[in-house]
């Protein structure tokens, strides 16, 4: 079996390109004792993989000549741990590759047979999680409250507004693109939406909101951020989750939000936030999401790209605001 992987050959400066990246083919691994052998079958493509190209985020930065990290689904071809049986679907850390050999103990999540990995990968896997923990246990919202999600769109954005919308909060959507936004209130359920391509932002968020926001989900920062802020309801609350405008800036660190007293004037709260810190608690996130989904009180998208060959392209799709929902790429049926 032959590996095709990869690997990060420099940190990106700017949007990320081809030649920043090797693309190598080797021998498959061999599992060593209590590791198993994953075909990938699908992998994850994130805006944290851009974080992660360039410098020590929450995880160290992936280093040269490394295969580039990524969240994966794939199936145990060859296994040497008796917890895990050949043919068993298993999530993870797999990376940017063919196949992986590692141990899988604290590092593969079995997926329930029959699964379907897009719904797995997206509403709930890391970004139904990520969604669910930052806005109940950062946000905490409160019914009649109104909620601000930017990147509403999105695989964590459009989640976390659905889960706002099931608390009982008034939910408005900052997305980009007429599409997106029809999206947002025609099958998502938002009160409302915002095409932050056609729109003034702040002046909508003023119309939108007029006793203030209570709650902000940011995924994007910069400019998006400042609007928010300006419109904060007192005690309001900004969840930290992303900020996808700023990773590609080639002057590091960006500038800080230019709105940031409104948090003093109206006694807010402004607070990031890590999905790894909730993964003990992974379980009552994706029992409460699998009910939602099944009730139909939560819709997902998955926007599929195929062939390993295309993974930084398909990264891309995320900066340049071309995906449709949750970003996956498909390597092997």
């Amino acid at each position: 079996m032959r590996n095709r992987q990869w690997l990060l050959a420099r940190r990106p400066s700017g949007a990320i390109q081809d030649s920043d990246l090797n693309f190598v083919e080797t021998d498959a691994p061999t599992p060593g004792p209590a590791e198993v052998l994953v075909r990938n079958l699908v992998l994850s493509c994130d805006p944290t993989q851009r974080g992660w190209m360039a410098m020590d985020t929450y995880l160290p930065a992936i280093k040269i000549g490394e295969v580039v990290r990524s969240f994966g689904a794939g199936r145990i071809v060859t296994s040497n741990n008796p917890d895990f049986a050949v043919g068993d679907i298993v999530a993870g850390l797999t990376g940017w590759q063919d196949y992986v050999a590692m141990n899988p103990k604290d590092q593969l999540n079995k997926l329930p047979p029959g699964a379907p990995l897009e719904l797995a990968m997206s509403a709930l896997g890391m970004n139904g999680v990520t969604a669910y923990f930052g806005l109940l246990d950062v946000g905490r919202p409160v019914a009649g409250e109104t909620v601000v999600v930017s990147g509403a769109a999105g695989a964590t954005g459009s989640v976390a507004g659905q889960i706002a919308k099931i608390k009982g909060c008034h939910v408005i959507g900052i997305a980009g693109g007429a599409s997106k936004c029809r999206w947002l209130t025609d099958e998502a359920g938002f009160d409302a939406a915002i095409d932050y391509k056609s729109e003034d932002v702040q002046a909508r968020l003023k119309e939108l909101c007029p006793k203030g926001i209570d709650i902000f989900f940011d995924n994007v920062g910069g400019d998006i951020l400042d609007a928010a802020l300006a419109q904060l309801a007192m005690r309001g609350r900004v969840v930290l989750c992303g900020a996808i405008a700023n990773y590609n800036a080639t002057d590091w660190p960006p500038p800080g939000p230019k709105n940031y007293f409104e948090l003093v004037v109206k006694r807010g709260r402004m607070e990031g936030f890590i999905v790894l810190d909730y993964m003990p608690r992974a379980a009552e996130a994706t029992g409460a999401l699998a009910g939602w989904v099944q009730a139909g009180k939560i819709k997902y998208r998955v926007d599929v790209q195929h062939g390993l060959e295309n993974a930084p392209s398909t990264l891309r799709r995320l900066f340049e605001g071309r995906n449709e929902g949750k970003q996956l790429l498909r390597v092997a049926e």
